[in-house]
């Protein structure tokens, strides 16, 4: 892990972004800071402001208020463009070419930090052969060609945009141990935008949660499930409920259950359980802490 003295991985002030065709803010007064060495869940519903938020961090955007800082410089900066990769879901390749064609291709546009070893070992291990075309792969195969081409430059800090979307469960598996490999080998920042909770379960140890183009939620993920606590009860009880945050709750007939953020101890006859990760997203991600009716 880094020392309290360096620079965050990312650090914003005050952060937003309009888009002017569209005549609305995507981002509004957002202030967070992730530390350095850790693998990071970017979360939000569609719309929430996760690209843009990337874009930005990945120096292909401006803020048009406030600031971002990258490892503690401007994103669009020398400096910035050497140490982070951003990898979005589109994942630009040339189609034409062969692997090792994009290889080479990135050692020349990354000469002062290219690692042409690893970014062929993030290739072999998918079983993708140097010479095959990049049109004619699997989406997943696509997909290990355009991180070999990230890792390959070496980052400090890696951006995902949703780059495992369109892939099958062992693709993503295998493709988040190679991240979380580079993550502990080399003290890797990573900030992973996904909509696969589940994935971000075992891998992730910070969050970042967007909501409306705003942060709700800039915490560490060990420090979430011990801060939150899942309640289930009579109805009868929901008073008590009160006396604590509530984050999300639901009815399915005479049955309460709460998502919370306690504020002292749980009394009365609730069933207490530690959530896990995914269920505190979930709960955060909801609409409102209003008691909805489930459906039979």
């Amino acid at each position: 892990m880094t020392g309290p003295d360096e620079p965050a991985a990312l650090h914003a002030t005050e952060l937003g972004f309009g888009y002017r065709a569209r005549g609305d803010r995507a981002l509004r007064d957002c202030g967070f800071t992730v530390p350095r060495g850790r693998i990071t869940a970017l979360v939000g519903r569609n719309g929430a402001g996760k690209s843009t938020l990337l874009h930005l961090a990945g120096g292909l955007l401006r803020p048009t208020h406030g600031r971002i800082r990258v490892l503690g410089t401007a994103p669009d900066s020398a400096g910035a463009r050497t140490r982070v990769a951003l990898l979005t879901q589109d994942k630009p390749l040339y189609p034409r070419f062969t692997v090792a064609d994009t290889l080479r291709m990135g050692g020349k546009l990354n000469a002062s930090s290219w690692d042409r070893r690893v970014a062929e070992r993030v290739v072999r291990e998918g079983g993708i052969a140097l010479s095959a075309r990049v049109g004619e792969l699997s989406p997943g195969r696509r997909t290990r060609v355009a991180l070999a081409l990230a890792l390959g430059k070496r980052p400090e800090l890696l951006l995902l945009d949703e780059p495992l979307a369109d892939l099958d469960p062992v693709v993503r598996t295998e493709i988040m141990a190679t991240l979380m490999a580079e993550a502990a080998e080399r003290e890797l920042s990573i900030v992973l935008s996904s909509h696969v909770l589940p994935d971000l379960e075992q891998t992730c140890d910070w969050v970042l949660l967007l909501r409306a183009g705003r942060v709700e939620l800039s915490e560490d993920a060990d420090a979430l499930r011990e801060g939150h606590t899942l309640l289930t009860g009579h109805v009868d009880e929901e008073p008590a409920l009160r006396e604590h945050t509530v984050v999300h709750r639901r009815r399915h007939g005479r049955q309460l259950t709460a998502l919370v953020r306690p504020r002292g101890p749980v009394g009365g006859s609730w069933h207490v359980e530690r959530p896990p990760l995914e269920e505190i997203l979930l709960g955060h991600l909801q609409d409102g802490t209003a008691p909805k009716e489930a459906a039979a």
